[in-house]
């Protein structure tokens, strides 16, 4: 049996619903568009401000290329110019490609400035040159209008060697009282087994021998008898100027220790004078009847650093 089914109508519900999407899409992409209408001033001004960055950048290398012996010049302001111009320029980049303009004008500074030092190692400084610098810094002159041409100009030697007397002044370096500290690996040495030995049968003493001979003198002695030698040809010298060496601590502190002995045994004796200088002069020891007897004794001997 055959039936007949009534089509439905649409109804007007999915209309209704489909309307709204197409209108919030299309007011979206008006914005868009008013967005991308209202941005495209700004970017065409910043691409016109970083052609005119660029441009002064192709102006900075320009100037660098003309000023190239300028630049090298000891008298001249010309690098610092450009260089502060190049750091005013370099507040400003923000893109790539005026990253690359910047590194090239210094990379093109960097170059001048090389092909100058490489130069001068090559060719020196000239003697007119250096005449000249001479006259510059230490020149003097009282040159007039009337007197320029025959005056001679004179140069103040005195000012030379205060400027240069710094060069020839001794380093200071620590000095101690040890010597080099060697850390290097030391070898082994070989375990030798030692034989033992026969007692023997006989016993026998052996010769005494004679000790009356001269000691053999240590350097101790041999530092207390130049300086006892300095002592009796000078008559009176410094304690400063006796025992400091500002060169060497260690023998400072030899000098020292010569000195206590000296001073000890009296054969020195220290005084201050009347402007506070301590003064070292040579004195006879007493014989050794005084000092058993007790009319003479040792005296001891006390130096402050900090006096």
């Amino acid at each position: 049996m055959r039936r007949n089914v009534k089509k439905e109508k649409q109804t007007d519900k999915g209309d209704a619903a489909a309307e709204p999407v197409r209108t919030k899409v299309a007011g979206v992409a008006r914005d868009e568009s008013a967005d991308v209408e209202s941005n495209q001033p700004n970017r065409e001004e910043d691409a016109a401000d970083r052609r005119v960055l660029r441009s002064k950048y192709l102006a900075v290398m320009t100037k660098i290329s003309d000023a190239r012996d300028e630049i090298s010049n000891v008298d001249s302001n010309k690098f610092n110019i450009i260089i502060n111009e190049v750091d005013n320029l370099h507040q400003q980049v923000s893109k790539p490609r005026e990253q690359v303009a910047d590194a090239e004008a210094l990379l093109g500074l960097a170059n001048t400035l090389a092909t100058s030092v490489k130069s001068i190692s090559c060719e020196g400084i000239s003697l007119a040159e250096f005449v000249n610098c001479l006259i510059r810094e230490f020149g003097k002159s009282t040159r007039s209008l009337e007197t320029q041409e025959n005056e001679q100009i004179s140069i103040d030697w005195k000012e030379i060697g205060v400027a240069v007397s710094p060069f020839f002044r001794t380093c200071k370096g620590i000095c101690t009282m040890l010597g080099p500290m060697s850390n290097e690996l030391k070898q082994r040495k070989p375990m030798v087994t030692r034989k033992r030995a026969v007692r023997p049968t006989d016993t026998t003493r052996p010769d005494e021998v004679d000790e009356t001979g001269a000691e053999e003198k240590t350097d101790t002695d041999r530092n207390m008898a130049v300086m006892f030698e300095i002592l009796r040809r000078k008559r009176q010298v410094k304690l400063e100027s006796l025992i400091l060496n500002r060169s060497s601590f260690a023998q400072t502190v030899e000098n020292l220790f010569a000195l206590s002995f000296l001073v000890k045994d009296g054969r020195a004796e220290i005084v201050v004078n009347g402007s506070g200088s301590h003064i070292v002069s040579p004195k006879n020891a007493p014989a050794a009847s005084s000092i058993a007897s007790g009319e003479a004794a040792y005296s001891h001997f006390v130096f402050r650093f900090w006096f």
